[in-house]
């Protein structure tokens, strides 16, 4: 034996290596290790992949629900909210708050072209479009200054200019069933519009059923002439809505109703977040597959070496350093196929639209489903948390399933080895 035998000396690491790269006779060895490293490889790949594109699907379906509506709301009952515009300047003034604009919604039948469709109808004013970003960037030029300059000029998604056929100049009829009162009833009020432009919003929902119309506009169409239905609030924070509400309903008094897009989403954020770990457990299960090969492929490993562990035995090495270096060989496998599982997920992570669109190409579908997701392209955000999980999950199963096959290396009688030699 060598001089230096400290715990994981260069001999142990050399001996290891040399394990690692059988001879050509011991070519099945060499395929068993392989498969474990390619294994655990594809297991962190497909972690890494999953977690991300869970990650951005709720970070995209936040933004884009965020982006288009107020982090908090203020709503009243049949009559709306009156005094509006004191009651925005109250809630601008409480801490955090960083905007706070009214807003009419109704819903109306839009008709264009033989075409009819169900619409939610928007009245905002023109300077509070700025407010909602989402809607202030993806807003086709001009079409905001002209919503500016008239009643009659509406803003369509781009679904609905899409379904409608319609495009800037069109005209579209909006129907609503709150008209006129009239003594036999209240009828139907119709009225056609002008479409000043449309609106990407990246999400379906909002695309295909929204149609923006002036503040103003919408009191008449709606019957509100001094009242709106509600405030949208914007706040620095947007996971900071809970702990606000008080402050914001303190503001504009006990006559009215504050909400925030946490509880008005909370069904769909909980599924998403149950669905991201539920996902993450059942991944797992590829790595602990992957570590079963581990095992497998280094209890192959000892019984090949059987005879070198003997004869070392003879030569003074002790039980510590064969175990070393069998769990040296089995750690190899484990960082190795770690490494490469994460340059595969960043790299499949980081072209995921490219790749989604190819496969959408070869097999002739739509893999990702605007109509069935409510995202034009496929999200993904990668966190460094989740790498350093995985990575470390990896590393701990690849670590695990090796202790039992070095174990056995350690234990094994050099006497019973040679006896048949």
């Amino acid at each position: 034996m060598p001089a230096d035998t400290r715990p994981f000396s260069r001999f142990e690491w050399m001996l290891a290596g040399r394990y690692m790269r059988p001879k050509r006779k011991e070519g099945f060895i060499s395929v068993i290790t392989i498969v474990s490293l390619v294994g655990i490889a594809l297991g962190v790949a497909t972690i890494i992949i999953v977690m991300s594109v869970m990650n951005g699907f709720r970070a995209e379906l936040l933004s884009r629900i965020l982006g288009f509506t107020g982090h908090m709301s203020v709503t009243a009952g049949a009559a709306g909210v009156t005094d509006f515009d004191a009651l925005a300047a109250r809630v601008r003034a409480v801490p955090d708050v960083t905007d706070a604009y009214p807003v009419i919604e109704g819903q109306a039948l839009a008709t264009a072209n033989g075409v009819s469709l169900g619409a939610g109808v928007r009245g905002v004013r023109a300077g509070d479009v700025a407010s909602m970003h989402l809607l202030a960037q993806s807003i086709s030029p001009n079409a905001l200054a002209k919503f500016r300059s008239g009643a009659d000029y509406v803003i369509v998604g781009k679904g609905v200019a899409t379904r409608l056929g319609l495009f800037v100049g069109s005209r579209i009829t909006l129907t609503s069933p709150r008209g006129n009162v009239t003594p036999f009833g209240t009828t139907p009020r119709v009225k056609s519009y002008i479409v000043a432009g449309d609106f990407d919003a990246g999400a379906s929902q909002y695309n295909n059923a929204v149609v923006f119309m002036p503040l103003d506009e919408a009191q008449r169409y709606f019957n509100l002439p001094r009242a709106v239905t509600g405030l949208e609030i914007m706040v620095k924070n947007p996971d900071a809505v809970d702990r606000m509400a008080p402050m914001v309903q303190q503001a504009v008094g006990p006559a009215v109703v504050v909400g925030n897009w946490h509880s008005l989403n909370l069904a769909l954020f909980d599924a998403v977040k149950v669905e991201h770990n539920v996902m993450f457990l059942i991944l797992t299960l590829i790595m602990l597959v992957a570590s079963l090969n581990v095992v497998s492929g280094m209890i192959m490993l000892v019984k090949d070496k059987s005879q070198d562990i003997a004869i070392l035995r003879t030569m003074g090495a002790s039980r510590g350093a064969i175990m070393r270096v069998f769990l040296i060989a089995g750690a190899s496998i484990g960082v190795v196929g770690t490494l490469m599982g994460l340059l595969i997920g960043v790299v499949f992570c980081l072209n995921i639209d490219a790749i989604e669109q190819f496969f959408s190409w070869v097999f002739r579908t739509d893999l990702f489903s605007a109509d069935i997701y409510f995202l034009t392209h496929m999200p993904e955000k990668m966190e460094a948390f989740d790498l350093i999980l995985v990575c470390t999950m990896a590393l701990s199963l690849s670590l695990l399933a090796t202790l039992y096959p070095s174990w056995r290396a350690a234990r094994l009688d050099p006497v019973e080895a040679l006896r048949y030699e």
